[in-house]
Order: structure tokens, then sequence, then C-alpha cells
């Protein structure tokens, strides 16, 4: 869990990197940016609105051989290491981004090095190197008045609503390959800024295994409890799951299995998809963690506890408590329509 309201830019390098293939130039600057009380409310909103409205995925900086061999986690643990080297490194970081610039698609802009103090994570406070690059331009007009009249002028800019490209690297779990977040609003390079600039892979904490066993219990749902039960109980699985992690610290597979399947058949059925599917979901080998509550979270807004007939109507089973179902709902066969139907029972409508 993050928090960034307290975040102070220490110090902020500014360049520019042009696309190789084209011929584009790089742009250092010899000094670092002169930042104003005016910019600087500005910059961090358009720095960090990104990774305050996205799901917390967190990667590391990662290499075959060795994490030393990583150059962005050299640079970054540089700066950590003399916070006053923040500009000249900052160079070399945008000369890295240049040399991975060679792809048509790969856009020029600005790159913008921080160094970032006051920022929280897992309830430590820690510094932070955020980089971040700014593409598209936005056309907007600016008036001059020209004697009796007001002209108009077509300028071209930065949108600071919505930030392109960008970082944050956590001093944080450094041995790792440091915690990182990114951001990337433009997807036609994805490969470009995850893996040849920043050379990351997933960070598997307790918040990165606890959203793939939701997401491995999702598939689960969806392809063996909904063929052999219906689609009322892959609801109920999936709430009993989640209300399963909503409520423990800490995931025990046996009991969980125990706790939340209804049908004991079910059980060698979840451990044989677990063989076959468990190394999409990076959780072939895990039997208990720390559960990560921010990630249970998010799974709960993502499952659809709707069932859709072929009717046209939809059922909303629209609660936290999964028993409400089992008690008042019901699912029959009418014999002289040969249809199935769902019975549900209630006190009272309630107003919208």
């Amino acid at each position: 869990m993050i928090n960034l309201y307290n975040t102070h830019i220490e110090n902020l390098s500014i360049h520019r990197v042009g696309n190789k293939s084209r011929n584009e130039a790089l742009f250092l600057s010899d000094q670092p940016y002169n930042l104003n009380d005016e910019l600087v409310p500005l910059l961090k909103e358009y720095f960090f609105k990104s990774f305050r409205d996205k799901e917390e995925n967190y990667y590391q900086f990662a290499h075959d051989v060795d994490l030393e061999y990583n150059e962005m986690y050299q640079m970054v643990t540089q700066i950590f290491t003399d916070p006053s080297s923040v500009h000249e490194v900052s160079k070399k970081i945008t000369q890295h981004l240049f040399e991975q610039s060679n792809h048509p698609h790969i856009k020029n802009g600005e790159v913008y090095v921080a160094y970032l103090s006051h920022l929280s994570i897992d309830n430590t406070v820690v510094d932070a190197v955020g980089i971040f690059k700014s593409e598209l331009q936005t056309d907007f007009l600016q008036f001059e008045e020209k004697g009796t009249n007001l002209e108009m002028i077509l300028k071209q800019g930065i949108n600071l609503s919505k930030l392109d490209k960008g970082c944050l690297v956590f001093n944080h779990k450094k041995e790792e390959g440091y915690k990182i977040l990114t951001v990337d609003s433009n997807r036609y390079d994805a490969r470009y800024w995850l893996e040849h600039f920043l050379s990351v892979d997933a960070f598997e904490d307790e918040n990165f295994i606890t959203k793939k066993y939701l997401k491995f219990c999702q598939g689960f749902a969806k392809d063996v409890v909904f063929p052999a039960e219906d689609k009322k109980e892959e609801v109920m699985f999936m709430n009993r799951s989640v209300n399963y992690f909503a409520k423990n610290d800490q995931f025990e597979e046996s009991n969980f299995l125990n706790e939340v399947l209804d049908n004991p058949d079910l059980i060698p059925e979840f451990k044989s998809y677990k063989v076959d599917k468990g190394e999409k979901y990076s959780i072939e080998d895990v039997t208990s963690f720390p559960i990560a509550n921010s990630a249970v979270s998010d799974a709960r807004k993502s499952i659809k506890n709707v069932i859709n007939l072929d009717t046209h109507i939809q059922i909303k089973l629209d609660f936290i408590n999964p028993e409400s179902a089992e008690k008042f709902v019901e699912k029959g066969w009418d014999e002289e329509k040969q249809m199935y139907y769902y019975l549900v029972y209630f006190n009272k409508e309630q107003k919208s």
C-alpha cells in the first residue's frame, strides 16, 4: 500500500529523448530544473495521479544472470547511495532510454528524473526515484490582444491530466531489486518501457500471490464449478473464496478447500486443476502465504455476482455474506414448461 500525499520533489532533471531509428537527437540539460512554488503542485499531480488511480502491481529489477548486471538497478542504487549525484545519473538514465528507442513506433518526448522523499510504502517512509516520460502533445489556444481585436494563437503542449509513461522506484527491498510501480498509457510499444528500458519482473510478494491465487480461483469457478454445478454455485464459490481471504490473515489451502467447497467431490478436481493450470498463475507450489488485504478488496470489485439467463433476465446476487443466496435463492426444474427456474424469497421490495 502506498501513500504519496506528503511526497516532496527534492530534485528534478528534464531531458529530451528522440527516436534513434529516425535519427532524432538526444538533448541532455546541463543543470537540474529550478522548481518554483507555482509548478510543484501541478507537477506532483501530473506525475502521481496515474499511480493513485491504478491497481498496485509491483515490479522489481531483474537479470537472467545476476541483478548487479541490470543497468537501471545500478544507476538507481547510485542515486540512493549518493542523492547529490541524481542529475548526472539522470543523464545516464536518459541515454539508456535513448538506446532502447530504436523502433519506428516509439515516440520522442521529454524525460523527467526526480529524486523524491517522504513516500510511504508498506507502512514505511522511504525515498524514491521517479522517471517519467511525456510523449503526446495536445493542441491548445492562447489569446492575445492586438489593437482592438482578440487574436487566437494555436500552440502545442503537454496535457497535464495524463502521464504517458512513468515509474516509481522505492528505496525498499533493495536485495530483491527494489519495489517498483509503473504506468504506461500508450500500449503501442509495451515491451519498450517494461522489458527493454526497465528490465523488470513482477514482484512476488503477498500482494502478487493473493491476486494470482484469486485469479486462479476464478478460472476454477468458470472451468470446473460452473459445468459441474451451475452459475449460482460458480458465483457462490467465488463469494465464499473472497470472504475466506477477507477474514483470514494467513492462507492455508487445506482449510480453504474445506471451507469454500460445499461439494467434497470438487476437492480432487481443484487439486487436479492446480496441477494443470498452477504454473500459468504462478501458484503451482503455493499452499500457504500471508494474505494482502488490498488485493482482496481489488478482487471483490472485479468479481461479477450476476447470473445471466437466456430469457434476457439477470439475477444479481448482491451480498457480502454468501449464506444469503443459500437461504433465499433456489433453483428447480418445471416439468410442464420444460425449463429451469430460480425461486427468490424476500420480505419486501426495496426502493432503488
